[in-house]
């Protein structure tokens, strides 16, 4: 039996993962200016709400890499 080839869709994810996470931490850095002005509780609530956000797209993305779809 051959082993079977891995496929190219894992390291493609894995860079748009790594994508996905510069993008997101980019918007959010270049909002603090604005949010800096915020209380300070609206800004911890920002930040942990930012913080969940990013992985939203993480389960289409992790069902493509490991099925080769999108939906389910």
């Amino acid at each position: 039996m051959t082993d079977p080839q891995p496929s190219w869709r894992k390291p493609a994810g894995i860079l748009l993962i790594i994508l996905l996470i510069v993008v997101w931490a980019g918007l959010v850095a270049s909002l603090s200016p604005w949010v800096g002005e915020w209380p300070v509780l609206v800004q911890g609530l920002f930040y942990v709400i930012a913080g969940i956000v990013w992985i939203l797209p993480l389960k289409p993305l992790l069902r493509w890499m490991e099925l080769g779809r999108w939906r389910g």
